[in-house]
């Protein structure tokens, strides 16, 4: 009972979020007024854009807007990649050594690109340095980088200029991620969340034994990982290490956490429009497809492994953080791979075959609720889709928000979602054909779905992984930085030339032949492209994966 409390708390406190939250992105976005805001961080927001030569002027084009952020996120990723091969020496209390450079690559790559996959042991490679200066200093930029990006897709869609990404970049730090990581910091510091640059403590146990207790300034990591949808742990154990995770109480946070924004961004999108219903029935939509999901995972989570049904007849524990029970562990795992943060508060590798393919089934749309910032350009390019495929079959012309949806809206909309399937399966079919590459533990249906979830995880910006992979090898290090980085900028690259074209166009008059968009039935008939599209590439691979498994299970 408690779960499924749990999941409406939860769907409650999102909704209504939302609403808040939304109405404070459209005012940071559309550049309104916030008094008491711009008293103080105006000076500060000028000042930074100065200093990196910005003028402020809005950008002409896609490449006006995409060669700063293409530049700085290059600065970014440099910093931290050199950060992380000269640790030892800098702020390193408990003398931890370098990192190999795949490691060390893949590691800045996945942070920079907001993915934070993790091919290492965080309290057993990193100094408070590295996790400090490197990867929290990445946790903000990828996500203000993501939402930067989302925004100037909105303001195309509504035929306006894209925006400045160095003012976007900066407003989402300073009036977004940064004011609410810390509050949250402080929450779950008064919940227990150590911070100290002190370093590891050596302890006696009391039965006399000498062990080592990992600490850090994890209150303030833990909560920009999740805000900002990032992920990646500061302890190996992630989200089901009470030093990140103290208590049910911050479990439920973190699981708003994850999808506040993304939740917020759509409401935003409706004032951006100025429909609001528009944007209410889209928010329906995720909320929709992400209810579906986590019943079935809760589910097959309480119902246990039929395996052992003769000898333990309950849910299934295993790898599961015994504070949290199964329930709300799937609960968390599918709000963790909808929401692109892909933190985990339980061992992904031990679900079940239904919960795995919740999991998997999330990562392929990259829609339910979805990235930051990106989370929503995905969600409307698959609006652009649904209108020009309904105008076709009803024989209307084909329009989005008064303005025609023609051939360079569709080619745009294809590739944005052929670039997933591409980084995902070309490189899991190598790692396949060859497995001294892949090192799977596991043979069969579950090495399959193993492998499969480790390139998904990179290439939708997501992070979490499934154990039973040696993936710290160099093979999965720089694979896995291809699909990071071709999940990543490749798409954003054709969601910004998508914009900027949508906004070049003329406004059309509504007439008796446009297509509504904002009914109910309209949104179904979007859910269903949405699932045939995301997921129909995929589903060969569900099929020989976590679906057979399922069957093998129950035989």
């Amino acid at each position: 009972m408690t779960d499924w409390i749990q999941l409406a708390l939860v769907l409650v406190l999102v909704l209504a979020t939302a609403q808040v939250l939304g109405g404070h992105l459209w005012q940071v976005y559309d550049d309104r007024p916030q008094p008491w805001l711009d008293r103080w961080l105006r000076p500060v927001e000028d000042g930074l854009l100065r200093w990196v030569g910005d003028r402020g002027r809005p950008a002409e084009g896609a490449w006006d807007y995409l060669r700063p952020l293409l530049v700085s996120n290059l600065v970014f990723g440099a910093v931290a990649f050199l950060l992380l091969l000269l640790q030892p020496p800098l702020l390193n209390p408990a003398g931890l050594p370098g990192m190999r450079w795949d490691t060390a690559l893949h590691t800045t790559i996945s942070f920079l690109t907001n993915t934070d996959q993790q091919h290492y042991v965080p309290e057993q490679s990193l100094s408070d340095l590295s996790q400090l200066g490197a990867l929290q200093f990445l946790f903000f930029t990828s996500a203000a980088t993501g939402l930067a990006v989302g925004f100037a897709f909105i303001r195309g869609l509504c035929g306006r200029p894209l925006g400045n990404f160095h003012r976007d970049l900066i407003r989402s730090i300073t009036r977004v991620l940064l004011p609410l990581s810390l509050v949250f910091g402080l929450v779950l510091l008064l919940c227990g969340s150590p911070m100290t640059l002190a370093g590891p403590v050596r302890f006696k146990t009391l039965e006399g034994a000498t062990q080592i207790l990992d600490r850090g300034p994890v209150a303030a990591f833990e909560a920009i990982k999740q805000l900002g949808e990032n992920g990646g742990g500061f302890f190996n154990a992630n989200s089901a290490h009470p030093f990140e995770n103290p208590s049910p109480f911050t479990n439920l946070l973190a699981l708003l956490a994850m999808v506040a924004i993304p939740a917020a961004t759509i409401d935003a999108f409706g004032r951006f429009l100025g429909q609001r219903r528009q944007a209410a029935l889209l928010l329906l939509l995720v909320t929709g497809l992400f209810l579906a999901g986590a019943l079935v995972a809760i589910c097959a989570e309480q119902g246990g492994n039929p395996r052992l049904a003769t000898w333990l007849n309950g849910p299934n524990l295993e790898g599961k953080e015994v504070r949290f029970g199964a329930g709300v562990s799937a609960l968390f795992a599918t709000m963790a791979t909808g929401s692109m943060t892909g933190a985990a508060n339980a061992a992904y590798d031990s679900l079940m075959p239904l919960g795995a393919l919740v999991a998997l089934f999330n990562l392929f749309l990259q829609v339910v609720f979805g990235g930051q910032g990106t989370g929503v350009a995905y969600l409307l390019v698959f609006l652009i889709l649904t209108v020009f495929l309904t105008g076709l079959m009803v024989g209307r012309t084909p329009e989005l928000f008064g303005r025609k949806v023609e051939k360079a809206e569709v080619v745009w909309s294809s590739v944005i979602l052929l670039l997933h399937p591409l980084f995902v399966l070309v490189p899991a079919a190598i790692t396949i054909a060859f497995p001294s590459l892949a090192a799977v533990g596991n043979p069969g249906f579950h090495g399959l779905t193993e492998v499969v979830y480790e390139y998904a995880s990179a290439s939708a910006n997501n992070g979490s992984g499934m154990a039973g992979l040696g993936n710290s090898s160099p093979w999965w290090n720089l694979s896995c930085v291809v699909s990071l980085l071709g999940g990543r900028y490749l798409p954003i690259v054709a969601l910004l030339f998508l914009a900027a074209g949508f906004a070049r166009k003329q406004p059309v008059p509504p007439s008796p032949g446009t297509l509504a968009t904002d009914t109910p039935l309209f949104t179904v008939v979007t859910a269903v492209v949405v699932l045939i599209l995301g997921a129909l590439t995929f589903f060969p691979v569900l099929a020989l994966g976590p679906i057979a498994e399922a069957f093998s299970l129950s035989r």
